[in-house]
């Protein structure tokens, strides 16, 4: 199955398939080298290192274009197996979408859906397609949430050690997503001061709709990278609007100090025996005050 679809795709967001073995009983996939590895090992087997929110951010929107591919394709490919451990980053933390053991091709032309046995991973699979085994596109999206949803909160979909209200991720957080307090409160705490409410909302609530129990209700992957180009490009304006801003005061605060500096070597310089001048026995502040003493006293 890999075969047949990688070695027919190419896109900057799925892994390239360099050669394959198939001798006899033996099977090997050659890919390209993801420097960085999984995108689990950093959210969470790695310790003491944790990923930006903007690397995150960055991750989901690589992955999303990724989807958006397979399902645009002339004939649209399901991925079927969309989990975090699936997601591999290369030297520049850019993710590829690797294995495709699970891919099938997607309905087309009046076909709502195409019917297979369940297969997949617990926690990731849609609803409707545990239920029925009927598959589309908006079954990888719900797929696609749950790990949005992970990358959010920096927990696993499923995990056995929480409290067992806590066991299944999507049960417990979806609720909260639409709350714009609550939110806040569940994110992961190692990204705190790296994101503003506002985007940090937009996301989870773009995370929510992925989740919904009603495919329809979801959006489409070309949507969600369009959400997610939008926000990019909004938080870059802001860092750069912030960052101008930082320059313009230090500037400003160089050049105070400067003056402070010069007017202080100036007075230095003059000699003793020489008389003030009249500029520099003038001082605003002090001149209110007789001001303001004199008229209280008249």
């Amino acid at each position: 199955t890999e075969v047949n679809y990688l070695g027919q795709l190419s896109h900057s967001n799925l892994v390239k398939l360099i050669g394959y073995c198939c001798e006899d009983e033996h099977r090997l996939l050659v890919y390209e080298y993801m420097a960085s590895g999984s995108l689990e090992k950093h959210l969470f087997r790695r310790v003491g290192c944790s990923l930006t929110w903007s690397k995150r951010m960055k991750i989901a929107l690589d992955a999303a274009k990724g989807l958006a591919f397979l399902h645009g394709a002339e004939r649209p490919i399901i991925y079927r197996d969309f989990k975090t451990s699936n997601i591999l980053l290369d030297a520049d933390f850019n993710a590829k979408l690797a294995d495709f053991g699970l891919a099938k091709d997607g309905p087309t032309g009046d076909q709502t859906h195409v019917s297979t046995r369940v297969m997949g991973t617990y926690g990731y699979a849609a609803p409707e397609y545990v239920m029925t085994g009927h598959l589309t596109a908006r079954s990888d999206v719900y797929g696609y949430g749950v790990v949005l949803l992970e990358m959010l909160l920096g927990r696993r979909a499923m995990d056995k050690c929480r409290p067992s209200r806590e066991h299944n991720l999507v049960e417990w957080a979806r609720p909260l997503l639409n709350h714009n307090k609550k939110v806040l409160r569940i994110l992961d705490p190692k990204m705190d001061g790296q994101y503003s409410a506002k985007t940090a909302r937009k996301v989870a609530n773009l995370a929510y709709q992925c989740l919904s129990q009603n495919p329809k209700g979801r959006p489409l992957m070309n949507e969600v990278v369009e959400l997610l180009e939008t926000l990019e490009t909004n938080d870059y304006s802001q860092e750069e609007a912030c960052t101008s801003v930082k320059k313009r005061n230090s500037g400003r605060t160089g050049s105070h100090r400067e003056g402070s500096a010069d007017r202080s070597r100036s007075t230095n310089v003059r000699s003793r025996s020489e008389p003030p001048k009249e500029s520099e026995l003038y001082d605003p502040t002090s001149f209110e005050t007789e001001e303001k003493s004199e008229s209280d006293r008249g």
